[in-house]
């Protein structure tokens, strides 16, 4: 069970539509497909992260420093494989300056991600175990959210409206709704008349991306207060958002943050110093499931819920092997997660507000290898 080769691979696709957030626009969907292959013969691979910028400098650090540090290692020793990744200096010209340098540092915690995500499928495959069985096996199904209610060139609330019952019949709990790049009066606006379109029990989130100081999130805050809204997410702008967090919660609306952060140590602030009811902290970003257990284990101890932002091919088992796991995310729509749909063989099933474990070795997901070659960099 002895690594034998490593390969990260960039996968770039330009949509067909823009999508609008509430501090960026969306036009690609990239991602990286990461192989780790064993003196055994198994092969795991996984996909995940939607890196643009620094795409090529991740797959670099991959196949270049981390493939060779790797050889010969044994696959199910995670934690010192892991270790030896984040301890290997790798110069990417960083002057030890907190703000311009934490790009460079995302940089290898994505590089780091990849080559952990893979080396847990290729050992759940050695074992012939799905991986949420190798992390504990809590739940076999996972509440799952559709991403959605951008804001969009020439879209109407009646579209919205339209999209809320697409999420319904489609059988997931709710939806995020994105905010922050509007006026706060007119996401108020929208998010009152979703909740209108969608019901009570519809599990509805706005998403700000970061884009409201805190007097801004607090109007929305006041503004929606009767919606029964199950989170604000990243309400307030990056440098606020421990004491604007904390500030918020309290008008009772639950917070969620962490998907901006690249290890533990970022979100042991976010949840020692009280700014976040739920973390959403990305796997694919911040250096795997083996980094991920550990920060959920830590939010578990103060009471704080794990969601994920995104990559649900990875995300569903972490959250169902964790006892604190919420809820799973998904791009029902095609044109803007085209990846999500053409990269699987097969999607996992999506019936009654759950997403259902496959029940495959590893992440149980194979890949296809048509789309692979089809979309990939060159």
């Amino acid at each position: 069970m002895k690594i034998k080769h490593i390969e990260a691979i960039p996968l770039v696709r330009e949509l067909q539509d823009v999508f609008q957030g509430g501090t960026y626009k969306i036009t690609s969907r990239n991602t990286i497909v990461t192989r780790v292959e064993l003196d055994n013969g198994v092969l795991g691979e996984t996909f995940g992260g939607d890196e643009d910028q620094y795409q090529l400098e991740v797959c670099r650090v991959v196949n270049e420093v981390y493939r060779p540090l790797l050889a010969g290692c044994d696959v199910r020793d995670v934690e010192a494989n892991w270790e030896r990744m984040w301890h290997t200096r790798v110069d990417l010209n960083h002057r030890g300056i907190h703000t311009l340098d934490l790009a460079k540092h995302c940089v290898l915690t994505q590089a780091i991600a990849a080559v952990d995500n893979a080396a847990w499928d290729a050992l759940g495959k050695a074992l012939k175990q799905p991986v949420y069985s190798l992390l504990g096996s809590y739940r076999d199904r996972v509440r799952v959210l559709a991403i959605g209610g951008y804001v969009m060139q020439g879209k109407t609330l009646d579209d919205l409206a339209a999209e809320i019952d697409y999420y319904k019949a489609h059988g997931v709990l709710g939806m995020k709704l994105k905010v922050g790049h509007l006026s706060v009066e007119e996401d108020i606006e929208r998010a009152r008349f979703a909740r209108k379109v969608a019901g009570p029990d519809f599990h509805l989130c706005t998403d700000a991306n970061q884009a409201w100081t805190v007097e801004q999130a607090m109007q929305f805050a006041r503004g929606v207060l009767d919606l029964n809204l199950a989170w604000l997410e990243e309400p307030v702008r990056w440098h606020d958002q421990i004491e604007g967090n904390a500030k918020l919660r309290g008008l009772g609306i639950p917070v969620t943050a962490g998907q901006g952060e690249i290890s533990r140590h970022g979100c042991r602030e976010l949840v020692v110093r009280g700014a976040v009811d739920i973390l959403n902290v990305d796997v694919t970003i911040a250096a795997g499931v083996t980094e991920w257990r550990r920060i959920a284990g830590m939010a578990h101890c103060f009471g704080v819920k794990m969601a994920h932002h995104e990559e649900p091919q990875i995300a569903l088992h972490l959250l169902a092997g964790a006892p604190n796991g919420l809820l799973v995310e998904i791009f029902p729509n095609y044109n803007r997660d085209p990846m999500w749909f053409d990269l699987p063989e097969q999607q996992p099933t999506i019936k009654d507000g759950f997403m259902y474990l496959p029940q495959g070795h590893g992440f149980g997901i194979p890949l296809r290898q048509d789309t692979i070659e089809k979309w990939r960099y060159r």
